[in-house]
Order: structure tokens, then C-alpha cells, then sequence
């Protein structure tokens, strides 16, 4: 159940009972149905506050709150991303028919280097939007949304654009890189894993 602690009081109570007594009705039935389940829920929410401030059951909270696990942003786990894309990339292009082979040498540091407010859903877009642009081969830089890779006027995604050389990507990536870490080198190095 994802989102858990968005969920209404009405739904706590609902599902509290589902998991204590293991039956529920199902809609339009008149007779209850034994259920033999296991749930695994996510939120991005502090349970236990909401707990606290009231909002969230305490039984409901301690009958699900088994095993915890913590699962940190993108943005802290960077070595994900490589893995992450790759799948992404397989999932779409089952999904569309097509068979790009994988990214360009200069399209993983461009993802490596970004923040990723959004999260994992995030670089599932980018995954998305670069497979439904490129027509075939690899996915390069003119295949990834604007946001990752500002073009100049005129460029359009796709359009066999390349901008410059390696050396060039490459210094405007740690440069990038560099800024979003106050110009602290350690800090950068860490960042990109280097």
C-alpha cells in the first residue's frame, strides 16, 4: 500500500480490521471472506508524528510497523542510477517495441550528476521521454529532456545534435557539479563517486 499515512481515519479503521480479524466484505456482498494476507506498506511520512499529532491510528501503526526498512533518496544512493536506467530502458522498450541498445558513454554522468527532486519516478521520466525521442541505436544527449540538457535555440530533441566533444561534456559536468556543491571538491568528489 503505498502512501500509507495519507490514508483517511475511515480507511485506518477499515484496514485494521482486515489485518486483526483476517476478513473483510468484499462490495455488494453480504457475507464476509477470510483473508490471508501479508501487506507491505511505503510512505514518505513520519508515522510515529502522525501517531502523536493524532492523524494516524496507534493499533494500526503498531500492527504494521513490523520490519522497517529505510530506503534514501536517489540523490544519496547515486550508484543506483546506472541500474535504475538500464531497467527503465528494458521496461520501455518492451512497452513501445523498440530495441535501443543502452546509453551513450556521455549520458551517464549527465544523469549522475543531477539532484533528482523527484526521485526514482523521476529517472523513470527521463527513461521514458529519452526512449519514446530516440529512433534507435543508443540514447545520447539530444534524446534527454531539456531540464538535464539545455539545448541552444533551434536544436531540437533528436535532431543529431551533439554538443561538443567529450572533454567539453566533461568539464561542464563537473563544473555543474562543482556549483551544487559550493565549489567544495571533496564534497563534489563525493557526490560523483570519484
Amino acid at each position: 500500500l503505498d502512501e500509507i499515512g495519507d490514508i483517511s481515519p475511515a480507511l485506518q479503521v477499515r484496514l485494521l480490521r482486515v489485518l486483526q480479524d483476517r476478513v473483510y466484505e468484499p462490495l455488494g456482498a453480504t457475507a464476509s471472506v477470510k483473508a490471508d494476507v501479508r501487506i507491505v506498506t511505503a510512505t514518505h511520512q513520519d508515522l510515529e508524528a502522525l501517531v502523536v499529532e493524532g492523524r494516524f491510528r496507534r493499533d494500526l501503526f503498531y500492527r504494521i510497523h513490523v520490519v522497517k526498512l529505510v530506503l534514501p533518496p536517489l540523490r544519496r544512493r547515486k550508484e543506483d542510477i546506472p541500474l535504475l536506467a538500464e531497467n527503465f530502458l528494458d521496461k520501455f522498450n518492451r512497452l513501445t517495441g523498440k530495441e535501443i541498445q543502452g546509453l551513450a558513454p556521455e549520458v551517464l554522468p549527465v544523469l549522475m550528476a543531477h539532484h533528482f527532486p523527484g526521485n526514482v519516478r523521476e529517472l523513470e521520466n527521463i527513461m521514458e521521454y529519452a526512449v519514446v525521442v530516440c529512433k534507435g541505436g543508443q540514447i545520447k544527449l539530444e534524446h534527454m529532456p531539456e531540464q538535464l540538457v539545455p539545448r541552444a535555440e533551434g536544436d531540437q530533441p533528436g535532431a543529431g545534435t551533439q554538443a561538443g566533444g567529450l572533454d567539453d561534456l566533461e568539464r561542464t559536468f563537473l563544473l555543474k557539479a562543482l556549483r551544487e556543491n559550493q565549489w567544495r571538491r571533496g564534497a563534489t568528489a563525493r557526490v560523483l563517486g570519484i
